[in-house]
């Protein structure tokens, strides 16, 4: 693997494979292993648009024949361009139509999981797309749920939790002013339920804090006639993403879920059955929570969301005066 590509070395490895008396899908191959090879770990914008260059190589390389490594190297550059920082749209779409390119032929000839990774990652891209209006919410589960043909719960946890989560982001989104807000709330929860019933805290860690904060976020938010049951519900995730997130090891994510937690607080009593009785406990939990996700975002440079939990802070130690 090559830690970091320079102009001379990309230069150095076209070169390279043009002299060597390999075949032609050799050299196409060999491409796309060493673009491969850049992206696991660049360490500059200019690395990714050198393994870029190498895929348009292997592309070119292929002419008409080689169907299924043209594919590859028309999702490998799609994968490289998704990940190129632009404000813009032009390097969404460019990777959005390599992976439309892609996806018939690695239909045709590609394994299972080679094809629901490529889904996987167009999802994500139209999901990139969606606030600029040149993709919609329902393509992007659509596109979610055929990856999830292949990745089951059984045989690939990990996607199998990416996708319940970032299905369940989409209908979250789609909520927003729309006629059928219950429904797309009711679908995201059902989304992030489903996926914990499979996915657990002993073998899947990650994605059960994961799964269990977003869970959280959902029904604090979700309009109810029961707020307090759906805030409580809410806690109770924020607890057990807890179990997993912790300041030491995972600081951002601890600090997020005690922020989201510090807001289910903050509109709970401290005794559920006696609401009457206010919440000066719950509201000292929540600035406690609050105080100590901003000294975490300041200490990891996050301004933005030291900002908002700074915010959040001041309201609620003006309002407990």
């Amino acid at each position: 693997m090559i830690p970091s590509m320079t102009d001379s070395a990309v230069k150095a490895a076209m070169k390279a494979i043009t002299e060597t008396s390999a075949t032609t899908s050799e050299k196409i191959e060999m491409l796309i292993e060493i673009a491969q090879g850049v992206l696991k770990k660049p360490k500059t914008a200019n690395d990714v648009w050198n393994a870029v260059a190498l895929y348009d190589k292997a592309d070119e390389l292929c002419q008409g024949e080689h169907p299924l490594l043209k594919a590859r190297a028309k999702l490998g550059k799609a994968n490289a361009l998704r990940t190129i920082p632009d404000n813009g749209t032009q390097l969404l779409l460019q990777a959005k139509t390599n992976y439309q390119e892609a996806l018939p032929v690695l239909q045709e000839l590609a394994s299972p999981p080679e094809l629901a990774e490529a889904q996987m990652n167009l999802g994500l891209v139209l999901q990139s797309l969606i606030p600029f209006k040149l993709a919609q919410f329902t393509e992007c589960i659509q596109i979610y749920q055929q990856a999830l043909r292949v990745f089951t719960y059984q045989e690939y946890p990990q996607e199998y939790a990416i996708l319940h989560n970032n299905i369940a982001i989409a209908y979250l989104s789609m909520s927003t002013g729309s006629q059928q807000q219950y429904l797309y709330e009711g679908l995201a929860v059902q989304s992030f339920e489903t996926a914990l019933k499979h996915i657990n805290l002993i073998e899947h860690p990650k994605e059960y804090a994961m799964l269990q904060n977003n869970l959280g976020n959902a029904l604090q938010y979700l309009p109810s006639s029961h707020p307090f049951k759906n805030n409580l519900r809410a806690v109770t995730a924020y607890d057990e993403a807890l179990k997993i997130r912790n300041a030491q090891d995972t600081p951002l994510e601890y600090a997020n879920t005690i922020a989201n937690k510090a807001n289910a607080l903050i509109n709970l009593p401290d005794n559920p059955e006696k609401p009457e009785s206010g919440n000066s406990r719950n509201l000292q939990e929540a600035i406690n929570y609050y105080q100590q996700a901003f000294e975490i975002f300041i200490k990891n440079k996050q301004d933005e969301q030291a900002q908002v939990v700074s915010q959040a802070l001041q309201e609620l130690e003006a309002g407990n005066e």
